[in-house]
């Protein structure tokens, strides 16, 4: 039997915000109200996120979405990862003592893809313009914003790179303790940053003063960040790959992206008749076995398509996923691949005329790389960690390379038309929480804040057959899992790293929206 949701599902008629903090709903919120569309909403909620989530992300970090356009009925995506500096040598590593990729630091900075992403959004499909966008970002970085208990927890966790950072400590350690919950913090570096990207544009981050400070900060680390790295930078559109799963077409973006690693889960679960018992060892093996199925082909395959070809309207067939399922044994769990955690924001709108815009951004781990650009507040991503230096490896280090990207922001349709946009952070828990939440949509009818605050699980968190549950699944459920051969532990409910959710369905036939937000963050869905 499974615990009863926190709050109802949020509902409105016109325009709706789902973001993982009450702020960055609000500001998502008021670029609706003012005549802006979704993705104007995206762009201004994802600003104030990188001000008062710093840990989670930052506009030294990449960005993902799918947006909707309604009067055209076209999905379009847009991968907004930045490439390793042309100049990466994985044999230096090698020489200097690495055995794999350095987690921190200056040799885990690839170029940062966020404010190109932003810029691209609004300029194609917004009409309040960046300078209208940033302002309530700008506001909360120069004149403060309350830290929040979710927010306090984390630094506190992240308290060994705060202080190994002159930039971190001086903010959140100024008075030699770590803020508390409601305590104010100002960030007025970042502040003059967002108002020069504002005023300028994304030149100012790639060609202009901001790019000169992340060169030169690379320069004084001996990094390999050079202006043409940051000059050459252009995300690109990319065609969303789309599978059905019980008659509901789900779109991901395709590789660098592990997307395709949700599809191919889906496709693998689509095969088994899911019990009416939502809970039961019958019900979580088979969204276990199939996700370590579709990660060990993701860890062989996946890896950026410019550097290596990846056949994926196969690997997204039904055909695929049927020869796959051949190892599937509903009896006993199989060995899979430890997962990696990553701090990141999924955030998501849609507007009044039925546009929808499903965005993901991040610095990969908590405050990234370590490493801030000068004296602009600007935290860089530590995105380059998850290359390998094994010179076999698909995803190894090459010079102007994209790394896999856990980033994998998802959209649903029916019959051609917008259901609406899903999606999660939590680095390799993304296309887990992915493969959790939709069939509870789709096979057990729950409401979308129902869904989000259903208790999960995470599989490979401390090993190949380890499989973690949040508290609140039944206890005959963990003996039933372990009789099977996995390693079953608990965590606590609302556990903070199994994903921060948000949704937003839309209700063609009734014609209102119906959203919810992740309680595991301080997420919100408000409508209008």
């Amino acid at each position: 039997m499974m615990r009863s949701s926190q709050r109802s599902s949020a509902l409105a008629q016109n325009g709706m915000v789902a973001t993982p903090h009450e702020l960055a709903t609000r500001a998502g919120l008021d670029a609706l109200r003012d005549g802006g569309t979704a993705a104007d909403a995206v762009v201004a909620a994802n600003a104030v996120l990188t001000v008062i989530y710093p840990d989670q992300t930052a506009i030294g970090g990449d960005c993902f979405f799918l947006v909707y356009d309604a009067e055209m009925s076209e999905l379009h995506g847009f991968n907004g990862s930045g490439r390793a500096p042309a100049a990466a040598d994985r044999e230096q590593l090698l020489a200097a003592g690495y055995t794999q990729m350095p987690t921190r630091g200056i040799y885990s900075v690839t170029v940062p893809g966020t404010i190109d992403a932003w810029d691209q959004l609004a300029c194609c499909y917004g009409c309040l313009g960046l300078d209208r966008l940033l302002q309530p970002a700008i506001g909360y970085a120069r004149d403060g914003f309350p830290a929040s208990p979710a927010f306090a927890n984390r630094l506190l966790s992240a308290s060994e790179v705060i202080a190994g950072s002159d930039y971190l400590r001086s903010i959140y350690l100024a008075n030699g303790t770590l803020p508390a919950a409601g305590d104010q913090i100002r960030v007025p570096a970042l502040a003059d940053s967002l108002d020069l990207i504002s005023r300028e544009g994304r030149d100012a981050f790639y060609t202009g003063a901001l790019a000169e400070a992340i060169v030169s900060t690379s320069d004084r680390l001996g990094g390999w960040l050079t202006a043409d790295d940051l000059a050459g930078h252009c995300g690109e559109w990319v065609t969303p790959l789309t599978t059905t799963y019980r008659g509901v077409t789900v779109a991901e973006l395709p590789p660098n992206s592990q997307g395709l690693t949700s599809l191919i889960g889906l496709n693998l679960v689509e095969q088994v008749a899911l019990p009416e018992s939502w809970g039961s060892a019958d019900h979580l093996h088979p969204l276990i076995e199939a996700k370590k199925l579709s990660f060990a082909v993701r860890d062989q395959l996946l890896t950026d398509p410019d550097f290596a070809p990846i056949d994926t309207a196969k690997l997204a067939s039904k055909s695929f996923a049927t020869e796959l399922w051949r190892t599937y044994d509903s009896a006993r769990a199989m060995t899979g691949t430890a997962a990696i955690d990553g701090d990141t924001v999924y955030l998501c709108a849609v507007d009044r005329d039925g546009n929808a815009a499903s965005l993901i951004q991040s610095l990969y781990m908590s405050f990234g790389s370590g490493v801030v650009a000068g004296d602009t507040g600007i935290t860089l991503q530590n995105r380059g960690a998850y290359f390998s230096l094994d010179a076999g490896h698909v995803n190894r280090l090459e010079g102007g390379k994209r790394t896999l990207h856990t980033l994998m922001p998802a959209m649903l349709l029916r019959d051609g038309q917008l259901l609406g946009p899903i999606g999660t952070q939590g680095g390799d828990a993304q296309a887990q929480v992915h493969l959790q939440l939709i069939p509870d949509l789709v096979d057990y009818g729950f409401a979308p804040q129902q869904a989000i605050d259903a208790p999960r699980w995470l599989s490979g968190g401390g090993g190949s057959l380890a499989v973690a549950l949040e508290a609140s699944i039944p206890a005959e459920t963990e003996r039933a899992l372990a009789a099977r051969g996995h390693l079953v532990s608990r965590v606590q409910d609302w556990d903070p790293n199994f994903g921060h959710a948000q949704m937003i369905l839309r209700d063609r036939e009734r014609g209102h929206l119906t959203g919810g937000a992740d309680p595991r963050a301080d997420g919100l869905a408000l409508g209008y």
